[in-house]
């Protein structure tokens, strides 16, 4: 498929307490962002484990969002910095499989940002519209 007609799809894990209100934030304001997003709400970002990530990826999604809560706001105290680094984590992952890291991005999105909620969707979404779709064969043994 070329990338004039791509249109990505995108998953994005959610945190219950943060960045999920922050979607339903934009969404009851009306904010326009793409639609190419499809939403896992998870009780906390540290919950996404880098595997997860990895078969969605293979699965055929084209990027993944992991959206918690901002650093020292965690619902569960530390569980976005053991999000942190489950993400270094899974760069490392994503570089010996030959994904392009920049298919992954790991944000901070509090309940009252519906705005950024939609920023941080739209800038996501143009970027993986650059890398265009992701070749299933990089995967694959």
């Amino acid at each position: 498929m070329d990338k004039k007609g791509f249109e990505p799809k995108i998953l994005a894990f959610c945190c219950n307490w943060c960045a999920y209100a922050g979607a339903d934030l934009a969404g009851v304001s009306r904010m326009q962002y793409p639609p190419n997003i499809r939403i896992i709400r998870v009780m906390c970002s540290g919950r996404v484990e880098p595997e997860l990530v990895v078969k969605a990826l293979s699965l055929g999604t084209d990027g993944v969002l992991v959206l918690g809560c901002h650093i020292g706001d965690c619902h569960y105290i530390s569980g976005n910095h053991r999000t942190v680094k489950r993400m270094a984590i899974l760069e490392r992952i994503l570089g010996y499989l030959g994904i392009d890291p920049a298919r992954v991005k790991l944000e901070w999105v509090s309940a009252a940002e519906g705005a950024r909620f939609a920023q941080v969707v739209s800038d996501f979404t143009s970027k993986i519209k650059e890398l265009g779709p992701i070749p299933l064969q990089e995967l694959r043994p």
